[in-house]
């Protein structure tokens, strides 16, 4: 290796470095990062501990659906932002009604349930339609909104390997949950299902990062935007005074 050689590996690991940076920022953002995580899994864990230790779905419901409110109250407190808390509220309020409808206790897991194995489906009839879920979720994350499905095959192919892998990996867990939820107890159920909460959500996460770290760099399209928006105003510019030099040429040569 000579001399020249160094600085264009320099600089290539140093965009390599930036890129990787670029999308764990991105996935943290798009999945609620760590503090997301956790509140996904403190109202289910709240209500199997109560249930297992009372068998009383009443109070078990009720603390799950106020520590999700309680969730949302300290991020609209802290102005941060809100969806991850409201989608858990929503999840843990649809349980609790699906519960005190039934009087069944494995019913409050069961919308989740539901809603899993739908969000597994989508990812992979999404991506053999060729509009890989991830790509939709995370497009405006990386400022590229849909320019991958198009301008950037590389990137495509990324997010098709990433989708497969959160279907496969939701269908997985649904093929755990599903036989426990016709055969085990509620607290059996309940404790299999917050053990497997962040596990293999970790799991897809790490597997998007590995595909789209490797992938080619996001088009931010709205920096072409902008880019052509100035591009425009420049073009406006420079007629303006060539249209400006005529006239007052031949005022000169009148005069």
């Amino acid at each position: 290796m000579t001399s020249l050689d160094k600085p264009t590996e320099d600089t290539e690991q140093t965009r390599s470095d930036d890129a990787r940076a670029v999308t764990e920022a991105a996935l943290f953002e798009a999945f609620g990062g760590v503090r997301g995580m956790v509140e996904t899994v403190v109202p289910g864990l709240l209500f199997v501990a109560i249930f297992t230790v009372n068998k009383d779905l009443h109070s078990a419901a009720i603390a799950a659906l106020a520590v999700s409110l309680v969730l949302v109250v300290v991020r609209l407190v802290r102005k941060d932002t809100v969806k991850h808390a409201f989608s858990g509220v929503f999840g843990v309020a649809f349980g609790v009604l699906f519960a005190m409808f039934t009087g069944n206790a494995k019913d409050f897991y069961l919308p989740g349930m539901l809603y899993t194995l739908g969000l597994a489906l989508a990812y992979i009839i999404t991506t053999l339609a060729g509009v890989p879920l991830i790509g939709l979720i995370l497009g405006p994350v990386f400022k590229e909104n849909l320019s991958w499905r198009t301008r950037n095959p590389g990137r495509k192919k990324a997010y098709a390997k990433a989708s497969w892998a959160w279907g496969l990996i939701l269908l997985a867990k649904c093929a755990i949950l599903f036989p426990l939820y016709w055969w085990a107890n509620t607290a059996q159920l309940g404790w299999v299902l917050v053990a497997l909460k962040i596990p293999p959500f970790l799991l897809a996460v790490w597997l998007t990062w590995v595909f789209l770290a490797k992938a080619p760099a996001p088009i931010d399209v709205f920096a072409e935007m902008e880019a052509e928006e100035k591009a425009e105003e420049e073009r406006k510019a420079a007629l303006a005074a060539e249209g400006g030099e005529p006239t007052g040429g031949r005022h000169r040569r009148d005069a």
